[in-house]
């Protein structure tokens, strides 16, 4: 089955079919690192409808095309273009994907995500979720999205937030990049599986036949797993407790400075380039995530907070200096943490209508 009839002599964006006992849904944009659109959300979304239903379908597997990851990121281009004109994409776009993140969470059948290389942003959304979660030694799995005057979404506030210690807050705020064994100790992931493994792994998936339980499947990827579970940003877990265990951005940048080690150093710059609002409205958006019950919560308030970022001049700014020129060299406002007011950050926590983003119970 496919979830999208191609044009004549050229495959889908998204690839969706049986094979053996599996439902397997193919991100094919490799030249994009599988950067996902709104077509392909819906084309998940329809994927799943079938595989929820199909009595032959007893796992689904999530996969990026390409070697280069399973996906890159939402279709940022887009969102830029749309914002300037002041259009309704985001509102479009945001809304639907994070239904469909909710979905994935709760969805019926084990869920496997193969989140080999690169692996950030809306992919993040599509994997992290799942039941089981598979990174390799190649993965670079981040949510680098205060770097364009965003914030962690996709869920990514309730992931973060859940992570140990600091350990989220350090990763939401400076976006760095995750390798497989951290992944793991930050929640994100399950299990290292070495990418060499990964087809024979997939391929007895396939043939784990209907009415599969959860507990099968996690035996079966743990029987191919390394057992790692922790990587070098673990192993600093005590510095960055002490430098991101605060509220208040301010307070955050005083402790790296007050620090004269040069990670702390070294911490800081990379700081110094994301956008000033983006990092504080992250942190509160972070901090509200940990007093949460559910993840349709943090989604539900990270929509409201969305649509504003989509109206910001930040946004567009920051996706100029590092998708559309990528001058690297953003002009954010304010070009300051400390010139950040409340009445900035207000619209961005402002109660959304009931009927803005429902999901199914």
């Amino acid at each position: 089955m496919t979830a999208v009839a191609a044009a004549a002599g050229s495959e889908p964006d998204l690839i969706a079919r049986r094979e053996g006992a599996a439902g397997v849904i193919r991100l094919n944009r490799p030249k994009a690192i599988n950067a996902v659109t709104l077509q392909m959300f819906r084309d998940i979304d329809r994927a799943l409808d079938a595989f929820e239903v199909d009595p032959a379908v007893g796992v689904i597997l999530l996969e990026g095309a390409g070697e280069r990851g399973l996906c890159a990121g939402g279709d940022i281009r887009a969102l830029y273009e749309d914002s300037r004109v002041k259009g309704d994409l985001g509102r479009i776009l945001w809304r639907e994907e994070y239904i469909l993140n909710a979905r994935i969470a709760k969805f019926a059948k084990p869920y496997v995500s193969f989140m080999d290389g690169i692996v950030m942003g809306g992919g993040v959304g599509l994997s992290a979720h799942s039941s089981h979660r598979i990174v390799t030694e190649r993965t670079k799995l981040a949510m680098p999205e205060v770097g364009l005057g965003f914030f962690p979404d996709v869920g990514g506030t309730w992931l973060l937030a859940r992570s140990p210690g600091e350990i989220g807050t350090y990763f939401g705020l400076t976006g760095q990049i995750m390798n497989g064994p951290d992944a793991v100790h930050a929640g994100f992931a399950d299990a290292v599986v070495p990418s060499g493994k990964l087809a024979t792994l997939r391929e007895a998936l396939t043939k784990l036949g209907p009415g599969v339980a959860a507990a099968q499947v996690k035996s079966m990827i743990d029987g191919f797993a390394t057992g790692e579970t922790a990587g070098p940003v673990a192993a600093i877990e005590p510095q960055i407790d002490r430098w991101f265990g605060h509220d208040c951005m301010q307070d955050i940048i005083a402790a790296l400075q007050a620090d004269g080690s040069e990670l702390a150093q070294a911490t800081l710059k990379t700081l110094s380039e994301k956008s000033p609002r983006g990092m504080v409205v992250a942190l509160k958006l972070l901090r509200l995530a940990r007093a949460s019950s559910s993840l349709e919560e943090c989604l539900a308030r990270e929509y409201r907070a969305a649509l504003e970022v989509f109206a910001s001049d930040d946004f567009r700014e920051g996706v100029r200096a590092a998708v559309i020129d990528k001058d690297r060299n953003p002009k954010w406002s304010p070009a300051r943490v400390e010139d950040v007011t409340p009445e900035m950050v207000a619209p961005y926590f402002a109660e959304i209508g009931a009927d803005e983003l429902k999901f199914d119970q």
